[in-house]
């Protein structure tokens, strides 16, 4: 006889069983109500897409060590979605002449990275992508950032649960340039290296950086260029918007780079500040050069993303998680096998209503079935049969305070659902 099989999800992906999928669930109804408010609308697209691209614009390392591609019967090349991003810009390239512009998007796709499994990270996740096409402008980048706050604060999280740390890619390869990084694969090394500093000793950083090479840092701390003066001016003038409005958690940090080649200019990234996660809880910035690459003119984008891992981590840490459950509300017992029928009868009546209801369904005896409700989580409980159907009343248990109330078929949905 074969050994049987593994009850174990793949190494680094999970099971949702019905209460975690319930928490989950509130969660993208929270951001779905919040992102409505502000005007945008929900789309979504196949997990597989062509590799190529993600091969000219998406970060090297996810590229070439973390995703899932394989050539499929045809001999083509497939990617399962490291990332939604492009999947959103070759959607936009597809109908640029269909949609008005700017369009406002969002979505919640599962994305797939080849990656070590550790907090905050998975091999699967679910990524809230919100993303704007269609204007260059400085203040659909403020948009982008007053939006990634008011969906933490949708949760109950205050501006001192969070920090929002800004930066430029122009502003950086403008200070690469004035420091001695002249060709673009030497900024594009740079700003890898700039995204991994905080893995790093500050030795490792300068050696890796050339013992004899300045820290573009350096020339956007000092900005005595023009070029990074004028570029540092206005990304503080942004910022300082948001001082004005009260958001003084939104900070400049020139060492925010983000991974993905793609990004052109502003670029955010939000911190839990609880020091018991202090990790980053997700990220974006502006990407005017993506949608072009599949032909016709650029139209600038911007926008950011949320893992649903690391969102989850936050609210965790600070208390917010959604409290939701999918288990019914009321568990419909039988007195007896006769009594099935005329209970149905009754559930679907409140269903009617919108009372989530479940008919015991076997020969168990009430006490068995009330045993059998509090197992399951489902806070009522009533036994229904022709004698409750003639009477016109129930006994309508709370099985958490094993208390009875006596009270009308009529008044049992208003009870449950208020």
């Amino acid at each position: 006889m074969s050994e049987p099989l593994s009850t174990e999800p793949y190494k680094g992906v999970r099971d949702f069983y019905p209460e975690d999928w319930s928490k989950l669930s509130s969660a993208f109804e929270t951001i779905r109500t919040t992102l409505g408010l502000w005007g945008y609308e929900e789309y979504n697209a196949s997990p597989l897409e062509r590799a190529e691209i993600y091969e000219n614009k998406t970060s090297e390392e996810i590229v070439s060590e973390q995703t899932y591609t394989f050539l499929d019967r045809g001999e083509r090349k497939v990617t399962l979605r490291p990332e939604m991003t492009p999947t959103f810009a070759r959607m936009v390239a597809a109908k640029r002449r269909d949609v008005p512009l700017p369009l406002r998007w969002f979505s919640i796709p599962n994305v797939f990275r080849y990656e070590r499994p550790q907090r905050g990270r998975l091999r699967e996740h679910y990524q809230l992508n919100v993303d704007l096409a269609g204007s260059g402008s400085i203040q659909t980048d403020g948009e982008m950032i007053v939006i990634a706050s008011e969906l933490l604060k949708a949760f109950g999280a205050t501006t001192e649960d969070f920090k929002i740390r800004v930066n430029s890619r122009k502003l950086i390869e403008a200070a690469c340039k004035a420091s001695g990084f002249t060709t673009p694969e030497d900024i594009k090394t740079y700003s890898r290296l700039l995204d991994r500093k905080n893995k790093m000793s500050a030795e490792e950083f300068q050696t890796a950086l050339g013992a004899d090479r300045s820290d573009p840092l350096k020339a956007i701390e000092d900005a005595t260029d023009t070029d990074v003066a004028e570029l540092k001016n206005k990304l503080m003038g942004l910022i300082n918007s948001f001082h004005e409005r009260g958001m003084t958690n939104v900070v400049f940090d020139p060492e925010i780079v983000r991974g993905f080649d793609y990004y052109t200019d502003m670029v955010f990234e939000m911190f839990d500040t609880n020091p018991e996660n202090p990790r980053s809880i997700g990220g974006g910035g502006r990407y005017d050069g993506l949608v072009g690459m599949f032909g016709g003119e650029a139209i600038p984008c911007v926008g950011f993303a949320i893992g649903d891992v690391t969102l989850m981590d936050f609210l965790e840490t600070h208390g917010l998680t959604p409290k939701a459950s999918s288990a019914p509300q009321l568990f419909i017992g039988t007195p007896t096998e006769e009594d099935f029928f005329v209970a149905q009868n009754f559930a679907y009546a409140l269903r009617q209503k919108g009372v989530r209801v479940i008919v015991n369904a076997n020969g168990k005896t009430l006490g068995d079935q009330i045993r059998d409700a509090s197992r399951r989580g489902i806070p009522y409980f009533i036994a229904f049969g022709a004698q409750e159907a003639a009477s016109g009343t129930v006994r309508l248990k709370t099985l958490e305070s094993s208390t009875e109330d006596e009270i009308s078929v009529e008044d049992v949905a208003s009870k449950i659902v208020g």
